[in-house]
């Protein structure tokens, strides 16, 4: 490894400082790669600065909430970095959100800016400022501006030439707030500081050799409103001053294309992702440049590893969660003896955890689990979020250990399997699918008697949602006509990519429905094999 590969020497306190660090070094590298768009970092450093003088021009207070719902972009890393200049949150969310969603972020949160490519958003921009008191702005990514809002490229031209601003954040203030499925089926905001950002980041920078190195071409086809691609992808570049090439549609051919074209050297996605490069024709080819690749948001096949190491990449596989910012442990283990520095990746394993995170297993009464046995899966570190908005409530115990809800097993080495989640939450493609949401909007539908929805093995073998359906007698189900009702109130990831009708649910004696027996039914997966027991 290269010297380049070392942490870097200083340590900022604060996530724009980390661009700048890099422009003081290396101020004609390249930064960002947006498809023809290249910004060096410099560049960048001007950018953010810009957008920081811009949005601080609007007169909100520090640690006012701006919502930023818009594709992965060049742009959406200098509204981040500028807004956290600026002394402003970040409220990063889906573009996919329906009207309804995001109401419930932007008066969750009181949001004093919405900054949006939704065309749905757009056209109810007035009826949102007039119903949200704390929404007084709405800036539109579009060529032009209907009445009432502007655009997002001229809030930031109106940021050249201003009086430069330096209100960072910084410490244990709030920097991002995620909102998250909770227990209620509604998105609930988990806070980010920024320290806890900064500590996730330093500690993927503890692991040795080194994942990341300035010289290094980082491919991220990960949304940005996302914590993965926010912090772990994003967030690793700018703290190692890589170049991140970004990608905001999913094209295959494209991806594969640009990963040749910009000879990418890391790659940091989704299982899915993988799954259809590897499908490819031109993928041994287009591959042929990247050292390894770090998989999160979903398990990995142990077939789709294999393929990877057929053509000399090492598809590594991390896990997290939002509210540790988000990486907790990678299966990146040292090694001297492989040249690559790391042994070869034990298929289904998530690894162990990062430097400074500390990771136990423990049973229903709290203690701890012996190796092989199932347990919960808490975590306590320095990356840990400050709990949930607005009062910090359900965040770590006081002893700094936050229980995730995750089950998992260790294997003799203490390489973590994760089996399964305490509860019904399903991830679909990295993103949190509430059941209880989809249940709800589904049981508003005419002629629907009972719904329970649950989270299946798809045949790429991702999670995918799955609605039983019971009708009422007399009433015929159509699933396609009730996916259209349900789409004006779900996002597209949330809508059931099956809809099966049955003559009745499982139900226990208290009348909860018990969807172990439909698992049950559907061939649901069960626990992996632990290696060596």
């Amino acid at each position: 490894m290269s010297a380049a590969t070392s942490v870097p020497p200083t340590e900022p306190s604060t996530l724009s400082a980390l661009v700048h660090r890099a422009a003081a070094q290396r101020p004609g590298a390249t930064a960002v790669i947006d498809g023809p768009q290249r910004l060096t970092w410099a560049q960048l450093a001007r950018a953010v600065d810009e957008a920081a003088a811009a949005l601080a021009g609007f007169g909100y207070a520090r640690g006012d909430r701006i919502a930023l719902q818009a594709p992965t972009s060049a742009d959406f890393v200098t509204v981040y970095l500028g807004a956290l200049r600026a002394g402003l949150v970040l409220v990063p969310v889906n573009p996919a959100y329906t009207v309804a969603e995001l109401r419930h972020i932007l008066a969750d949160s009181g949001a004093r800016m919405l900054i949006t490519d939704s065309v749905a958003a757009i056209e109810s921009a007035s009826e949102l400022t007039g119903e949200l008191p704390a929404l007084t702005d709405v800036v539109v990514v579009a060529p032009d501006a209907p009445e009432g809002t502007r655009t997002l490229a001229g809030l930031l031209a109106s940021g050249r030439g201003a009086p430069p601003v330096s209100r960072d954040l910084s410490g244990d203030e709030l920097a991002v707030l995620l909102y998250t499925s909770g227990t209620s089926g509604r998105p609930k905001g988990a806070m980010l500081s920024v320290a806890a950002l900064l500590a996730n980041l330093r500690q993927f920078g503890r692991l040795e050799p080194a994942p990341v190195s300035a010289e290094d071409r980082l491919f991220l086809p990960l949304p940005l409103f996302h914590v993965f691609g926010l912090n772990a992808g994003l967030g690793l570049a700018l703290y190692y001053g890589a170049t991140v090439v970004l990608a905001a549609r999913f094209d295959a051919a494209w991806m594969l294309d640009t990963i040749a074209a910009e000879q990418v050297s890391v790659v940091i996605g989704a299982p899915l992702e993988f799954a259809v490069w590897a499908a490819q024709p031109s993928f041994t080819e287009s591959f042929s440049s990247v050292r390894y690749a770090l998989s999160g948001s979903a398990p990995l096949l142990p077939e789709l590893v294999s393929r990877y190491a057929e053509v000399g990449v090492g598809l590594f596989e991390g896990y997290g969660l939002t509210e540790a910012s988000p990486v907790i442990s990678v299966n990146l283990v040292p090694s001297a003896q492989d040249p690559r520095g790391w042994l070869e990746p034990k298929a289904g394993s998530i690894g162990r955890p990062l430097p400074g995170v500390e990771v136990r297993l423990t049973d229903a009464d709290g203690e701890p689990v012996e190796p092989g046995d199932l347990g919960t899966v808490e975590v306590r570190g320095a990356n840990l979020f400050s709990g949930y908005w607005p009062d910090g409530r359900d965040g770590p115990d006081a002893d700094g250990w936050f229980a995730t809800g995750d089950l998992a097993v260790a294997d003799d080495d203490g390489d973590l399997y994760l089996v399964g989640r305490r509860n019904d939450l399903i991830l679909v493609n990295g993103f949190n699918v509430y059941p209880a949401e989809v249940e709800a909007v589904l049981q508003r539908s005419p002629g629907v008697r009972e719904v329970a929805v649950l989270g299946l093995a798809g045949a790429d073998g991702t999670e995918e949602v799955v609605a039983y359906v019971v009708i009422e007698p007399g009433t015929q189900l159509d699933p396609e006509e009730l996916l259209e009702q349900a789409a004006g109130s779900l996002a597209r990831f949330k809508l059931p990519r099956r809809v099966i009708e049955v003559d009745a649910l499982p139900h226990t004696a208290t009348g909860k429905v018990m969807k172990w027996r439909l698992r049950s039914a559907s061939g649901g997966a069960g626990k992996p094999e632990v290696p060596g027991r």
